[in-house]
C-alpha cells in the first residue's frame, strides 16, 4: 500500500499544473520556530521528488539562532527543461524574544506577496513600504497560497507562550486571507525510539499521536492537516519509507492550495 501511495503521489506531483492560469506555480510558505527543520523539509521534498538526497537549502546543525536570513524561493527541477509547479519560500525562524527571529509583521507581509526575493530580514523591525525589499504591487503568483507551520514533534510541549502567540497570530492572518494552513511535525525518529528502529511505526506511536493532538489544540489546526515527517538528514540514499509521508503531506498542501486558487 505504501509503495503504491508513494508512486501515486509522485505521479500526481509530476503532472500537477495549477488550474488557475493567473499563476505559474503554487507558492508554499514554511514558517515556525528556529531550528524546526524548515530548510531540511525543502531538501527532503526535493530528495523525494528527484530520487536523490539533496542539500540545496542550507541548514545548520549547530546554530541556536535562525540560519535562514533572507526570503528565498526554492524551485525543484523535474528534468533538464522543466520544474515542478510548486515553489517553497523559507523564512527566518520565530523566536520568543521580540528582538530575535523573524518579525510576525514580515510573515504577514510575505503572505500577501509584499516581500521581494532575497530581502534580508531585520530583527529590529519589520519591512516598511519605502524599503527596496517591499513589493507594493504583488501579482497572484507572488502571494502565498498555502501556509505550513513546521515544528519538531518533541518541541510541541516545550513551545513557549510567546512563540505560540506568534504562530497563532500568523495563522489568524492567513485565515483572514483565506489561505489554507497545514503543519509538519519533524524529527519523529529522534522523538520516538520505535520510529527510529522502524519508520513503519510512524502512525502506531501513541506518543506521536498525542503530540499531534496537543499541537492541534494549541494552534487550532485540524488533526487531518498535521503531518508527521522524517526529514532526510544523515541518509545518503532516498527510501520509499521516508518519501511516503513527505509526499503525502506535499499532496495535501497542493490540493488545499489548488482549492484556494480556484475559489479566489
Amino acid at each position: 500500500l505504501n509503495v503504491r501511495n508513494f508512486l501515486d503521489n509522485l505521479n500526481f506531483m509530476k503532472s500537477y499544473q495549477p488550474r488557475n492560469k493567473g499563476v505559474k506555480h503554487l507558492r508554499i510558505l514554511l514558517h515556525g520556530p528556529v531550528g524546526a527543520g524548515k530548510s531540511s523539509f525543502v531538501n527532503s521534498v526535493e530528495s523525494a521528488l528527484r530520487g536523490i538526497v539533496t542539500n540545496r537549502a542550507l541548514t545548520d546543525a549547530t546554530s541556536g539562532s535562525s540560519f535562514t536570513l533572507k526570503y528565498q524561493t526554492y524551485k525543484i527541477q523535474k528534468d533538464h527543461q522543466s520544474f515542478y509547479s510548486i515553489v517553497f519560500n523559507d523564512i527566518m525562524g520565530l523566536e520568543a524574544n521580540l528582538n530575535n527571529g523573524v518579525q510576525v509583521e514580515d510573515v504577514k507581509l510575505a503572505l500577501r506577496g509584499h516581500v521581494r526575493e532575497d530581502y534580508k530580514f531585520r530583527t529590529n523591525g519589520p519591512l516598511t513600504e519605502n524599503d527596496p525589499g517591499y513589493d507594493s504591487n504583488p501579482s497572484l503568483d507572488d502571494k502565498v497560497h498555502v501556509l505550513v507551520c513546521v515544528v519538531p514533534v518533541s518541541s510541541v510541549s516545550l513551545l513557549g507562550d510567546k512563540v505560540v502567540q506568534k504562530l497563532r497570530e500568523v495563522r489568524l492572518a492567513a485565515s483572514d486571507l483565506g489561505i489554507p494552513q497545514l503543519a509538519i511535525l519533524t524529527k519523529v525518529d529522534q522523538a520516538c525510539p520505535e520510529v527510529r528502529s522502524n519508520i513503519h511505526n510512524l502512525h502506531k506511536s501513541k506518543y506521536l499521536k498525542g503530540q499531534v493532538e496537543k499541537f492541534s489544540a494549541m494552534l487550532g489546526i485540524p488533526i487531518n492537516c498535521i503531518f508527521l515527517v522524517k526529514n532526510y538528514e544523515s541518509e545518503i540514499n532516498t527510501s520509499d519509507d521516508i518519501n511516503g509521508p513527505i509526499l503525502t503531506a506535499l499532496r495535501q498542501m497542493v490540493s488545499q492550495g489548488e482549492d484556494y486558487l480556484n475559489y479566489m
